[in-house]
């Protein structure tokens, strides 16, 4: 009666059939058993996968770039890149692919290009010959095509294409090792409990699609998900699977405290007990209502560009270590402008990666001190050193965080050279004090303004450290005011001489009648992030520039009143920062 359906699919079949909602796509491939693959495959456990895969590495804004690999500044990939990733110790690779605009036709085929196919096969072979673990997903399509939110979204045409696009995968990629596993849809849309139930109709044909695709699909480990691939909305809908072949595992993504990982509001600050508790409790929530699945965390980062140096570090090392308590996988996320200098070959932030490896192998890690007190009006920091111009150069001392009996044992100059232990620098406890004369040998009265030399601090255990010798000054910017009808509806760039660190802080946005520019609520948070405002949304700076986006210039012509917005820098202490007037 239904010739040449699988057991598996007759069965989906007749389900939908008694439910009058077919299941089954209109055009799921019904006539062919599948890819034969020559070779054996080595079955492997979701757990056994996902402890492999620790710590792992995402290819960001690359294969899922829009519309093609390259068009969001990264450059090809090379398999280089993989060396790269695995001399810095990760094991794993994820490896985002954004799909929708490689289809050569639509319904009913709904083709892939066969040479994007063919380009993520080599991808994933690059990987594979690096030695590493890789999981390949769909990306990007989740806002496009795949929005199962969408309020005219067509049900049966995005299954339909959902079935195509992983049979077509499941083809190409049939026969590669158990270190290959997938991932049906990056971070899906969705909020409620329809959204969730439509979402799992795509994880069954996901399922369905990579087991009529043949070859060792079916025994594939596959990392599943809930609405948004996030932890609250993944224990709260997340069903597990029933009569499934494939070993399995839940992802979910984590980049929480928001205000702290996305530079919202002035939250440079991260490390009280209250932050560690808030990070701990997410962590452990999931993991107590999954006690007997795999977890991973396929995407977490706090980035070099976003974060203060001091409150990264120590988040990258408590994260870490809360994972691993909670058995979790942890896969970092890269854009590509963050971590790896995939051209020079070069980790932007060694001194994190170096806290990531050491606190997963159990390694207790000396971590630098910084203001943990959301009520502070300044923010100290021991990542870096900083001297004023104009400052008179005099001893300094500085504090780090000492784990059990952990020591210095030594510092180290940019030129392999130790430091005199008594003539450089002394130690107390968990201070270091630098005496006047070493600093005086870097702070040279024809010394310009920035980064000076970066010292290596080596302790008894765990990951070395970098301080960095900083001479600061206010930065100087080309103008101080400018006309938002000038702006014509567009972002405004103002040129900047950086004179110290050459980043932004934060923003503060306020109207000449007193009034915040934007998030009102900031007048319940501390000192530092009264009427601040938020990275990418209202600010952001260049090489050359400081940035204020058009999103922001609109918010001022909707309020009506000129704006003050002052550019604040680091070190952040008072006098540090400089004004902007934007007339409306």
């Amino acid at each position: 009666m239904w010739p040449n359906l699988s057991d598996s699919l007759l069965a989906l079949f007749l389900i939908g059939a008694v439910s009058g909602t077919p299941l089954v796509p209109r055009y799921a491939n019904l006539t062919t058993s599948g890819v034969i693959c020559n070779g054996t495959f080595s079955r492997i456990s979701a757990q056994t996968w996902v402890d492999n895969m620790n710590p792992g590495w995402n290819l960001g804004n690359t294969l899922d770039g829009i519309p093609d690999e390259g068009d969001w500044g990264n450059p090809p990939v090379v398999p280089q890149t993989f060396d790269d990733v695995k001399k810095a110790g990760f094991k794993g690779v994820r490896l985002p692919v954004t799909w929708a605009y490689h289809f050569d036709t639509e319904a009913p085929e709904y083709t892939v290009n066969p040479g994007w196919l063919q380009r993520v096969s080599d991808v994933v072979d690059m990987v594979l010959e690096s030695d590493m673990y890789v999981l390949v997903n769909v990306h990007h399509d989740s806002w496009t095509w795949a929005d199962v939110t969408q309020a005219n979204a067509n049900y049966t045409q995005i299954e339909e294409k959902f079935y195509r696009l992983w049979y077509q995968i499941g083809t190409k990629l049939a026969c590669k090792s158990s270190l290959l596993a997938y991932e049906p849809i990056n971070e899906p849309p969705g909020t409620t409990a329809a959204h969730a139930a439509e979402l799992r109709k795509l994880e069954d044909l996901f399922l369905q699609a990579i087991a009529d695709a043949g070859g060792f699909n079916p025994h594939r480990v596959v990392t599943l998900n809930g609405p948004q691939e996030n932890s609250d909305l993944t224990s709260q809908y997340f069903v597990s699977p029933t009569n499934i072949s494939n070993p399995w595992a839940i992802q979910y993504h984590y980049y929480s405290p928001y205000p702290f990982i996305f530079s919202a509001w002035g939250s440079t600050i991260w490390g009280s007990d209250v932050d560690k508790a808030a990070l701990e409790a997410d962590i452990a929530n999931i993991r107590n209502n999954f006690t007997d699945v795999p977890l991973i965390i396929g995407e977490w980062a706090a980035s070099p560009v976003a974060t203060e140096t001091a409150a990264r570090w120590r988040y990258f090392d408590f994260f870490v270590r809360t994972a691993s308590k909670y058995n979790t996988t942890t896969v970092l996320w890269d854009n590509g402008a963050d971590f790896l200098d995939r051209v020079n070959h070069v980790w932007r932030d060694q001194t994190a990666v170096d806290l990531y490896m050491a606190a997963l192998a159990g390694e207790a890690n000396a971590l630098p001190d910084s203001t943990t007190d959301s009520n502070a009006i300044s923010q100290y920091t021991s990542a870096d050193l900083f001297v004023r111009v104009g400052q008179s150069v005099t001893s300094q001392t500085i504090s780090y965080i000492l784990p059990g009996n952990t020591t210095l044992t030594s510092v180290i100059r940019p030129n392999g050279t130790s430091l005199a232990r008594g003539a450089d620098y002394s130690v107390a406890g968990d201070k270091v004090t630098f005496s006047a004369s070493l600093l005086r040998a870097y702070f040279i009265p024809s010394a310009s303004p920035g980064s000076i030399a970066n010292l290596t601090l080596k302790f008894s255990t765990g990951a070395d450290l970098t301080l960095n010798l900083v001479l600061w000054d206010t930065p100087v910017l080309s103008s101080t005011s400018s006309s938002a009808a000038a702006a014509n509806g567009s972002s405004i760039s103002i040129l900047v001489q950086w004179k110290g660190i050459d980043k932004l802080a934060t923003v503060k946005a306020v109207t000449t009648n007193g009034t915040y520019l934007v998030d009102d609520f900031t007048k319940y948070y501390g000192p530092l992030q009264n009427a601040r405002t938020t990275y990418n949304s209202q600010w952001n700076w260049d090489t050359n520039n400081l940035i204020i986006t058009a999103a922001a210039v609109s918010a001022a012509q909707a309020v009506g009143e000129d704006v003050i917005f002052t550019f604040e820098f680091y070190p952040r202490v008072p006098g540090n920062a400089v004004n902007y007037t934007l007339t409306v």
